[in-house]
């Protein structure tokens, strides 16, 4: 990046001090670099790739240390699994099997104390019939008949709510809790791949800024890609020549061993001049203002970022 910025510096000198031929405008190639790094901070620990090498989209080219990550994964897994119990539990029963069980044995122990005291209620009732009995042993019997078959509705009335779930509003809430776990794990898992960071683009490695063992932090890149579509021409205009120019413009530019021309077409026009004078602009001093323009090569790779150009315009160059 150092030797690129240095080029570029000498490029811009260039411009400054050097007049082109009449028509022609001196520039130099750039190139809008794709900066590849860690989303947090860490320490790298395997570098796939190297400065100069060619790379394809999806293709490996560091990984930073996954500890914090993996244990971040590994809580929300925890939280997951501990949402999905007490959704369980809500949505189940309210108690275990094993206790409706001792609840429907006492139910069987009402039935069969409610079967006696009926049966001690009708032989009751054919005794006061037949004035054997009397009324006090008959309204004894009614009584017990009436508290077996009150005892024999309380056990199941027990069993029922035994066998209900949690509230509606509960289980709702443990749902939503359910989610969020969920959604937090997904978040884990993220962080945790990107970790191992892969090509976004085809290009070149133009530079390698950490290497392994070395901590990066958030923010910073560890490697820079140079896509082929990424090279322009960026080249300077005085503002008498500036109307010439238009967008889609074709234009053609040469270099030093370049074989021929390489055709460009105009993609940007500054809208406003560098190195300007600071006060006035007379009329000599306007010549003196130049615009920026940047052009695409339709031969990328004929071209290296800081290399110096001249651009002129082509031969029917109106888009």
């Amino acid at each position: 990046m150092k030797r690129l910025i240095l080029v570029t510096l000498l490029a811009i000198a260039a411009v400054g001090c050097d007049k082109a031929p009449d028509g022609r405008f001196q520039g130099y190639a750039e190139g809008d670099l794709v900066f590849v790094g860690p989303d947090e901070a860490g320490r790298v620990t395997r570098l796939d790739v190297d400065e100069g090498d060619r790379v394809k989209p999806d293709q490996k080219l560091f990984s930073v240390d996954t500890e914090l990550q993996q244990a971040d994964v590994n809580s929300a897994l925890a939280n997951v699994a501990q949402a999905e119990a007490q959704l369980a539990n809500l949505e189940a029963a309210a108690q275990r099997p094993q206790e409706i069980a001792v609840l429907e044995a006492a139910e069987r122990r009402a039935a069969a104390a409610l079967d006696l005291s009926r049966i001690e209620l009708d032989r009751q009732k054919d005794l006061l019939a037949k004035r054997v009995s009397s009324q006090a042993a008959l309204d004894t019997a009614q009584h017990t008949f009436d508290q077996n078959q009150a005892a024999l509705d309380e056990a199941r009335r027990r069993i029922e709510v035994a066998r209900l779930a949690g509230r509606e509003q509960e289980i709702a809430a443990a749902r939503q809790a359910v989610d969020v776990a969920r959604a937090s794990l997904a978040a884990a898992q993220t962080r945790l791949a990107r970790r191992d960071r892969t090509a976004p683009v085809e290009g070149s490695i133009e530079t390698v800024y950490f290497r392994p063992g070395e901590l990066v932090p958030a923010g910073r890149p560890v490697v820079s890609i140079l896509p082929p579509r990424q090279i322009k021409a960026r080249f300077f205009v005085p503002e008498p020549d500036l109307p010439k120019f238009r967008m889609g413009m074709a234009v053609d530019v040469t270099c030093d061993g370049c074989a021929a021309p390489i055709p460009a077409k105009v993609s940007f026009i500054a809208s406003s001049a560098e190195y300007t004078p600071p006060v006035i602009y007379s009329l000599d001093e306007r010549a003196k203002l130049v615009f920026m323009l940047e052009a695409r090569p339709d031969d990328p790779l004929a071209l290296r970022p800081g290399q110096p150009i001249t651009v002129g315009i082509a031969p029917g160059g109106a888009p």
